[in-house]
């Protein structure tokens, strides 16, 4: 069964304020999640939105919870789709249905999973967005000259420094502390060269924090205290943050993404940068450089594999721009389908370019 995956949150696990005119099956089965199965706050309050659509759908249809059929999905998504809603939001929402049910049957409420079959209409995957490492170094290394106050510049440099560097999610970033404690949801040791994180799932990981973001992060440690008052270390949490805003409170994840398009377009990015976007740079540069999925997966702390393998299709299509610039024999419809331009320090030597090409024959049925 395939579920939405839980999402980290930062506030106390409290009990979330659903509809008051829920089902009461539903609020059972959202207590369920919470209580039983310890999802994030976020992500009970997304499965009650998704259940607020199904209980509005059966009240439309006439029909009961626990009576609704495999054809009433069907229509259900088939509205859904050409009211506009994506493929991917249609995936999502028969997710949570499906988990509903799946429950149901467990409780012995429903013979059959009504969702079962359902699924949502097809659409293409995108790959994902990632910097070449000429734009991801010219981001990290910008220096603004008109930036007023250095405190800001040492913060989003470090900022960008452990996003790029270590593939970091927002939430794990904005999570870190100044160091270890039982409440403490991440924290780097400086010492070990060490970032750990509680990623997804509420699962730990450590990853190794690289020379450029440990000077980064010692220059705004050296700041960072100008804007830690005595009214932020009443605060608990937000006192022990380790980004922190002017007024001395824990950075949201909003006001990072705003800083970070600022920064990339000052720095003369074509695209505006947000915070996903480098953690598809960190891990399409380190596959694009050792060829080792597996590492990847664990640096991302990626439960499956599968989804570590899309960064292969980014890393072929790197090296097939290598061969199409390089190669002698390249195509030249080959080099038109792929047009993206290439950055100038990705062309390769002679033997490189050889060994590339190569690789990419053999790779070939």
């Amino acid at each position: 069964m395939t579920q939405r995956p839980p999402i980290a949150s930062g506030v106390p696990e409290t009990r979330p304020a659903f509809a008051p005119e829920s089902h009461p099956l539903v609020e059972r089965y959202l207590e369920h999640v919470r209580v039983e199965k310890r999802l994030a706050m976020r992500t009970v309050e997304l499965y009650a939105l998704d259940l607020q659509k199904l209980e509005a759908n059966a009240r439309q249809a006439g029909v009961a919870l626990t009576e609704v059929h495999n054809t009433h999905m069907r229509r259900w998504v088939a509205q859904m789709h050409g009211a506009g809603r994506s493929g991917r939001g249609i995936a999502l929402i028969l997710s949570g249905w499906r988990g509903f049910y799946t429950w149901l049957g467990r409780e012995g409420l429903v013979p059959a999973n009504p969702v079962q079959d359902v699924r949502s209409p097809r659409v293409a995957k995108p790959l994902p967005k990632a910097l070449s490492v000429d734009e991801a170094v010219q981001l990290a290394s910008y220096q603004p000259a008109d930036e007023d106050d250095a405190h800001l510049e040492a913060r989003d440099q470090c900022i960008t420094e452990l996003l790029y560097g270590c593939g970091l999610r927002i939430g794990e970033l904005v999570g870190l502390d100044m160091r270890a404690s039982a409440q403490a949801r991440g924290w780097v040791d400086m010492d070990a060269a060490e970032a750990h994180v509680l990623g997804k799932g509420s699962k730990r990981r450590s990853v190794p924090v690289g020379r450029q973001a440990l000077q980064a992060l010692h220059a705004w440690l050296a700041l960072r205290g100008d804007w830690a008052g005595e009214g932020a270390a009443a605060e608990g949490s937000a006192g022990q943050a380790l980004f922190i805003s002017q007024r001395g409170a824990r950075l949201t994840p909003q006001h990072i993404r705003l800083r970070l398009k600022r920064r990339s377009l000052k720095a003369g990015l074509a695209t505006p940068v947000h915070p996903h976007m480098l953690r598809h740079s960190f891990a399409s540069h380190v596959l694009q450089s050792s060829g080792d999925l597996r590492a990847v997966q664990e640096l991302l702390g990626h439960a499956n594999i599968t989804t570590t393998q899309v960064y292969t299709r980014l890393d072929y299509q790197h090296l097939a721009r290598v061969y199409d610039a390089a190669h002698p024999r390249a195509t030249s419809a080959a080099v038109a389908a792929r047009a993206a331009p290439l950055p100038a320090t990705a062309v390769a030597p002679a033997a490189h370019a050889k060994a590339t090409a190569k690789a990419k024959l053999n790779s070939k049925p």
